[in-house]
């Protein structure tokens, strides 16, 4: 089914003014975000996604809906192993609670750009180069296989290239400016260390891309079901991060989960021109494995469930 330019029109107006409301109106003024009013926030993104997903449904069909459905389950699931990310980068500068926010939303504008980037070059590579699709199965199982043997390392932002780049061109203070990425001292622009941490949750934006990309080709070849579903989950990404950042590292066993999704989802590239699995039985296998995956975290918790830094 072809998407009309007014129907791309008018879902990307509806991002822009989600976003402007979200920043221009509910978080004005930097606070720290409680659990509370993150929950409200990820009820919000999730219903949203929902009704979204019913719109699909009633306009497109159920095949299309349970392809949004399922892209947005994997592209949710596998943001949450960007909390843990996150969750270091702001422990290592120090970022107070209230100016976290900003960070995470000016850092999911940017995603946002880039995931419209690779998706719509990784549509256009399968449409035109068929055997593209199992290097990308190959790599998602390679990825899957790699993170279960992965074990978290400190993060050092000095070694990160691209903040090296930037250091060697741009000026950066040696302290924070409240939530500002950019000061003026003695009439010269200095970036402060907010800033580094914004290049920083980019930069980990580009390789989760690299391995969330590829899994939803895997589910869907449609631009607009791979884009929006992408969208939903990363525009509830911060509600998502100040509703589990708290939790997040007893759910030991997660990292676990997502590999065998990678793992799966990789499985079901390569196998597509012998047999293609159906995405009701793909969705089906995705939720399992999450739910099972947390239950195991709960019934069977870590001894020692520190969050190394």
């Amino acid at each position: 089914m072809e998407i009309s330019s007014l129907t791309w029109i008018l879902f990307i107006a509806f991002v822009i003014a989600m976003l402007a409301l979200d920043l221009g109106v509910f978080h004005r003024k930097s606070h720290e975000v409680k659990i509370k009013e993150a929950l409200i926030w990820s009820a919000v993104w999730i219903s949203l996604a929902l009704v979204f997903n019913y719109g699909i449904y009633l306009f497109m069909g159920y095949e299309k809906a349970i392809e949004f459905l399922t892209g947005y389950v994997i592209e949710k699931s596998l943001s949450i192993d960007n909390l843990f990310v996150f969750i270091m980068l702001f422990t290592y500068f120090n970022v107070e609670p209230k100016y976290q926010h900003k960070v995470l939303f000016w850092g999911i504008l940017g995603a946002l750009v880039m995931r419209a980037i690779f998706i719509f070059a990784g549509v256009a590579l399968i449409s035109k180069f068929h055997w593209i699709i199992y290097i990308f199965g190959a790599f998602l199982i390679f990825t899957g296989i790699k993170m279960l043997f992965h074990n978290d390392e400190k993060i050092d932002p000095d070694k990160n290239p691209l903040v090296k780049l930037f250091k060697k061109i741009f000026p950066v203070t040696e302290t924070m400016h409240g939530d500002k990425f950019f000061v003026k001292i003695n009439s010269r622009t200095f970036a402060t260390p907010l800033f580094i941490v914004l290049l920083m949750v980019e930069f980990t934006d580009l390789i989760f891309a690299v391995d969330s990309i590829p899994a939803i080709l895997a589910i869907s070849n449609d631009t607009f079901i791979i884009f929006t579903s992408n969208v939903f989950a990363i525009l509830g990404l911060r509600a998502l991060y100040f509703a589990l950042a708290g939790i997040t590292k007893y759910f030991y066993y997660l990292k676990y989960g997502l590999s065998a999704i990678l793992v799966f989802v990789g499985i079901k590239m390569t196998i597509v021109d012998l047999y293609k699995i159906p995405i009701a039985y793909s969705l089906l296998v995705i939720t399992g494995i999450l739910v099972i995956s947390v239950l195991v975290s709960v019934i069977f918790p870590k001894k020692e469930n520190v969050l190394t830094h």
